[in-house]
Formats: structure tokens, C-alpha cells, sequence
């Protein structure tokens, strides 16, 4: 098995007649997922996500795939595939539009409909062509055939990419519900059928590779939900991601069938459930759905409320209910579902707002004590079942940490696939199909890109690094005049501490040592402030570290007069 190495430099220029694969995010991460693939000097991308941030990225709102290496080739990009409505394969794409508006957008109806409305907050009015499964589409030199798969939303897509070097297939996202709530299962007989054409590289998805067996049904959750609704004597609030129709759909199931009524919470799940009532993937009896301002007028025992926040995210209405910031008050005798999977990296928020419910008196059913999620990514039989029908020459495994990864290139080596075809890259590792053999050739940059309000970009490691340091140990900062001919100080120093756990009070022990460094460098004839500073920073420092066993930020400001 072939993999990246640190040393890699850039790629070389593609060989005549060569596919060149660039992962840009999704390999080594849950998220950020985005595929460039070049032939004849012309690009197509799949998929444009973001990921969600974690603890150690404090202030960031999302994290973009680097678009430095497509940047200065817009102009070559014939269309972005989008192979479902999920975040972390379409969130991206308004930021890549920013840069160019009339990138063709190729999706399915639900796909499109969802990008849509949210390129409409960022006012772009996108080019779209809708596909669907079986359709089969010029872009430029690539000859793209959409296929069929089950996911954990409607109307996902693998695609098929036919050029002149060879068939790439990318999977997407799926697993292989053999009950799928829609009846829209995973076409293994079209991918039978492009297994006899021949399929030069397979790019799989990972996320479920180490759990072994296959994934229940999604239908199985609904036996579960309907014992939570018979036993529940109050308020039923459930969260889901905003997209997962099929989950939402049997929320809606059980409520039509225990006579409670429904009210959507959260612009995101108000804004996503709308598109899918009106599209047609959600079926909605008629009533069953009432506008949140009308609860009041009905009894706890009548209402659910489906809102966001299953991840636990600080600012989604389920964090802000638990932190009672929220004008819905959660109260004894309310049940809370998270009917979702923990995102690893969320599971400490997650548990903090479950213990937030719990203090107000909910009863709140998760995965780790009901059967309220299944996932929507094909576990280690599913993949095995799948590789022995698509038969690749090649095999890239894309959507997940290393060790899916791994897990991953094992099965297909399991089912066949020599050891030198199985190719386990990283975000930024060129991978060229060259000859019917895949290989990687070099490296481009593909970092973390941060969004921060309305900064994209701007915020940098250094940045995080600080903030971590302010939200960990605090900042201590020093004022002081000094006069701009002879450095000697005409007034300070002034100290004040925040967040640093230290007292005010407490640096008149380290006032006089401060004082004694900056007379004796003034003697030495050193007057330049940023010096200054640094003598500041380094005695306050050592002062600190020894008394208290604290690094704060420390923030010496010298005034010349």
C-alpha cells in the first residue's frame, strides 16, 4: 500500500493522457470533504464541505478546504458534483463561489434545493444543472454517470467519471439499507454493470470500515421511538441534524400516531424541512406541523419539538435550552432524543448539554442507552459485499480518520486488490492514474482554512495558539512611560491580571524587579520600546512561572514621552 510522505514536493506536470486525483479535505478528518480531478488541463471538483471545529479551535464558526491550488485555475473548473445535502460535502461552496459565481453547481433535486437556499443568504444566484440517478453527463472531458445510494438524507449520488485514462468511481457517502424508509436502495446492479466496464480506481468511503457486520435498518429506530412516545408524560423534544429527512420523518410518524403536534425549532431545521415537505421527501399529514408560537395553547402531553443541536454545539437551540438561555424552559417530566450519532471530537459538549437537561429534570434518551440512531456509512460487511461486486483496479479510500482509512484499504486487499494498488493518501497528496495504475505524485498545500464571523481566512494557527492561551491561563498586562531620550521610567510600572487567577495585589512583589531590569538597561543606554517590551516580558514571566506555575499571555505596553 502506498502512502503520503512528509517529504513530498509538489507534483510534476501531468502526464499526456493521465487522471490526476487531489484530495483536498475529507482524508484524515470527518468533514471539509472536496476532490479535484484534472484530465486535459480541465478540472471537476466533488463535493465542497466544511468540518465543525473542536475545543482547541476556540472561536472559529467553520473550517474550509484550502482553495490556494485551484485558485489561480477557476477559469479551468468545468463544475462542482455535489453528491448530497449534508454540510460537510456542500457547505464550502458558497466560499468557492465568492471567488467565481458561475461555477456549474450538478446535484439532485434535494442536493440543489438545499444549496440553493443557502447561497441565497450569501446572495449568490448559483448555475445548476439537476441530475439524477441514471442520467449520464458531459462536463468538459469528463463523462459523469450518476448512480444511487443510500444515505442518511435523500437523493444521494455516487458518480461514475469516465475520461480518456481510465473510469473513477466516488462513492460519496452511503451504506446499503436493504429497507430504506424511501425504498431507494443502493443500485448494486448499476455498479455491477460498471464493474464490467472496468472500474480504474475506487474512491470508497471509510467512515464505518473498523465496525464490523452491517449497518440495521433505519426503520428499526421506529419500534424505539414509538416506546418513548407511549411512555412519555410531557414535552418530547427531539434532536436530529437539520437534513436528516428519514429521521425527522419518523418523528413525524410517531407524533401523527400519538397525537401530538409538531413544531420545528432552529432556522436551519425550519429552512431544511420546508424544502423537503415541499419537494416531496417528507410526508406531512395534514396539521400534524404548527408553528412554534402556537405551543402554548396546547398541553405538554400534545407537543414535540424537532430542533438542532445533537453535537452539542454551543450556540444550537438543544446547548442554549440546557443552559436555560432559550425561551423554551425545559421542565421536569420533559423527554429529550438525541437521535444521532457523536461526531468524534463532540463527545465531552455533547455530554455537557445531556447533563444540562438531566439537572432540569429531563429524561433524555441517546445512543448510549436506546437505539435512536443507526448510522448512514457502510460498515466493514457492507464494504466488503460492495468491493467483490465493483471488483477496482485501484482502490483510494476518502472520508476519514487514518485509522478508517487503513481499516478501509484492508478490506479491499481482503477482497482482492493487489496491495500495490490500494493507495491511502492525505488531504493534499496527489494521486495520478497513469496506465491503469494509481500512484501518488507529490503534495500541494491544503491546510485548514478558518472562518471567524465574517473573516474567512484571516485567523491563523498563531491566532489560536494565543487564543488558547488567553481562554487557559489568562493575560497579565504592563504599562509603562519611560522617557523616549533616556529609557528611565517616568511612570509604572502598572500591572493588571485577567483571567490569570492571580491578584492585583499580588505583583508588588515583582514591581521592584520589573523596575530594577528596566533602570539597568536604561544605564546601558537601551531605549528602544520593543526592547523594553521583551525585558518586561521576560522578568514578569519568570516571575510568574516561578511563583505560580503559570504561562499567561503577558502584554507589556511602553509609552515614550
Amino acid at each position: 500500500m502506498s502512502h503520503p510522505h512528509p517529504e513530498l514536493g509538489p507534483p510534476p506536470p501531468l502526464p499526456e493522457g493521465g487522471l490526476r486525483v487531489t484530495p483536498l479535505g475529507g482524508l484524515g478528518e470527518i468533514g471539509r470533504n472536496m476532490t479535484v480531478f484534472e484530465y486535459g488541463g480541465r478540472l471537476l471538483i466533488v463535493d465542497c464541505g466544511v468540518l465543525f471545529p473542536e475545543e482547541e479551535q476556540p472561536g472559529i464558526d467553520l473550517i474550509l478546504p484550502d482553495f490556494s491550488s485551484v485558485r489561480d485555475r477557476l477559469d479551468d473548473i468545468e463544475g462542482i458534483v455535489l453528491t448530497h445535502g449534508h454540510e460537510d460535502h456542500i457547505g464550502g461552496v458558497p466560499y468557492l463561489l465568492r471567488e467565481k459565481p458561475d461555477i456549474p453547481l450538478i446535484g439532485s433535486k434535494l442536493t440543489l434545493a438545499l444549496i440553493e437556499a443557502k447561497l441565497q443568504e450569501h446572495r449568490i444566484r448559483p448555475y445548476t444543472l439537476e441530475v439524477a440517478e441514471g442520467n449520464r453527463e458531459r462536463v468538459g472531458p469528463f463523462d459523469c454517470e450518476f448512480v444511487a445510494v443510500n444515505h442518511s438524507i435523500p437523493d444521494a449520488l455516487a458518480v461514475a467519471i469516465r475520461t480518456p485514462a481510465g473510469m473513477a468511481v466516488h462513492t460519496g457517502d452511503f451504506k446499503m439499507d436493504q429497507l430504506p424508509l424511501d425504498g431507494r436502495l443502493t443500485d448494486l446492479h448499476a455498479f455491477a454493470r460498471l464493474s464490467e466496464e472496468g472500474i480504474d480506481l475506487l474512491l470508497a468511503d471509510s467512515t464505518n470500515a473498523e465496525v464490523p457486520g452491517f449497518v440495521p435498518p433505519e426503520r428499526d429506530i421506529s419500534n424505539v421511538l414509538r416506546q418513548v412516545f407511549a411512555s412519555a408524560r410531557k414535552r418530547i423534544i427531539v434532536a436530529s441534524f437539520a437534513s436528516h429527512v428519514h429521521r425527522i420523518q419518523q418523528i413525524l410518524d410517531a407524533a401523527h400516531e400519538y397525537g401530538r403536534r409538531v413544531a420545528f425549532v432552529g432556522r436551519s431545521m425550519v429552512r431544511n424541512m420546508g424544502i423537503a415537505r415541499d419537494l416531496g421527501y417528507l410526508k406531512v399529514p395534514p396539521g400534524l406541523v404548527v408553528d412554534v408560537k402556537t405551543l402554548d395553547d396546547l398541553p405538554d402531553s400534545e407537543v414535540v419539538l424537532v430542533c438542532t443541536g445533537s453535537q452539542g454545539e454551543p450556540m444550537a437551540a438543544l446547548s442554549r435550552m440546557a443552559n436555560r438561555d432559550h425561551q423554551i424552559r425545559i421542565v421536569d417530566g420533559d423527554t429529550v432524543i438525541l437521535a444521532s450519532s457523536l461526531i468524534p471530537g463532540n463527545e465531552n459538549a455533547v455530554y455537557r448539554v445531556i447533563n444540562g437537561l438531566t439537572r432540569w429534570g429531563a429524561n433524555v434518551v441517546h445512543k448510549g442507552n436506546a437505539k435512536v440512531h443507526v448510522s448512514g456509512h457502510a460498515s466493514a460487511g457492507e464494504l466488503l459485499y460492495f468491493y467483490n461486486i465493483c471488483r477496482p483496479k485501484n482502490l483510494m479510500p476518502v472520508h476519514g480518520e487514518w485509522r478508517h482509512l487503513r481499516a478501509n484499504a484492508e478490506l479491499g486487499a481482503m477482497t482482492g486488490v493487489p496491495h500495490d494498488r490500494i493507495v491511502i493518501a492525505e488531504d493534499g497528496v496527489v494521486v495520478d492514474l497513469v496506465e491503469g495504475k494509481a500512484k501518488i505524485s507529490g503534495k500541494v498545500q491544503a491546510g485548514y482554512v478558518y472562518v471567524d464571523g465574517l473573516s474567512v481566512g484571516d485567523v491563523g494557527e498563531p491566532a489560536l495558539k494565543d487564543r488558547k492561551i488567553l481562554g487557559d491561563e489568562g493575560i497579565i498586562s504592563v504599562f509603562v512611560v519611560v522617557d523616549s531620550s533616556t529609557g528611565k521610567i517616568t511612570g509604572g510600572p502598572h500591572i493588571q491580571a485577567r483571567g490569570s487567577g492571580i491578584e492585583d495585589s499580588a505583583f508588588g512583589d515583582v514591581i521592584p524587579k520589573i523596575t530594577e531590569v528596566l533602570e539597568r538597561s536604561a544605564q546601558d543606554g537601551v531605549v528602544e520600546p520593543h526592547q523594553l517590551q521583551q525585558l518586561i516580558r521576560r522578568t514578569l514571566g519568570k516571575w510568574v512561572s516561578d511563583t505560580y506555575r503559570r504561562r499567561p499571555m503577558i502584554l507589556p505596553v511602553v509609552v515614550e514621552v
